[in-house]
């Protein structure tokens, strides 16, 4: 093993608990006390908007600087690693999920708009794993700017003003039918993606089979020739 590789392999594993990767999994811890802070709010799931409820609020603005904190450093100082591209998006879908979720069962969120966003992000994570094996889906801007979009309305919907800003509520529900409109838009996006990876990595395979079939026939080949060599 030279330098470089030994240097590479390090990284990758001694670096899981390098500074982006421990704000991941702050933002995974975060999350239960999330729910906590919104279900304490809500004893018999109608929101007071009180103290607990702007500690959600907070524990969501926290986490959220974290997927943004940890993505620049981790960029900046060459600390990517393979427990970070699987554990930040995770962290990602928990915290986004968590919010959608107790926000319908809290009565403010319609179920429809929490089921339609939980199943294209679950369904286009099933999917990359499916297809992983033809080749890497690439994230696309569109992705992005759904997971901007959503966070903002869900930060709309948390803010406990509804009393002293009736407005508040329709906005934070216009942002959001946007964010359902580009996770649709998105989520077919992926879906073709998807298909012309796969179409790809057939095509891939097809082409290498005849050259690994004639490499896997001239051993073969050459013995059949090396008894008649011998012979004469």
């Amino acid at each position: 093993m030279t330098s470089t590789e030994a240097t590479a392999a390090g990284s990758n594993s001694s670096g899981i608990w390098n500074l982006p990767n421990i704000l991941t999994m702050l933002r995974i811890v975060l999350v239960p006390f999330f729910v906590w802070f919104l279900v304490a709010d809500a004893p018999g799931l109608r929101s007071e908007s009180g103290p607990w409820r702007w500690a959600a609020v907070a524990a969501f603005a926290v986490a959220i600087y974290t997927d943004k904190l940890d993505g620049d450093i981790a960029r900046s100082r060459g600390l990517v690693t393979d427990f970070g591209k699987i554990a930040d998006p995770i962290a990602d879908k928990l915290l986004i999920g968590s919010a959608l979720v107790m926000l319908s069962v809290l009565n403010e969120l319609p179920w429809w708009i929490t089921v339609v966003i939980l199943v294209r992000e679950w369904g286009i994570t099933a999917l990359r794993f499916f297809v992983i094996r033809y080749g890497v889906i690439p994230a696309s801007r569109g992705g992005k700017l759904k997971t901007v979009v959503q966070t903002a309305a869900i930060f709309l919907y948390l803010l406990p003003l509804s009393a002293v800003a009736p407005w508040l509520v329709w906005a934070a529900l216009a942002v959001m039918l946007v964010g359902v409109g580009i996770t649709v838009w998105t989520g077919v996006e992926y879906v073709i993606e998807a298909m012309k990876v796969r179409a790809q990595g057939l095509r891939r395979r097809a082409e290498e089979r005849p050259g690994q079939e004639r490499r896997e026939q001239e051993p073969g080949e050459q013995e059949q020739r090396k008894p008649e060599t011998q012979e004469g």
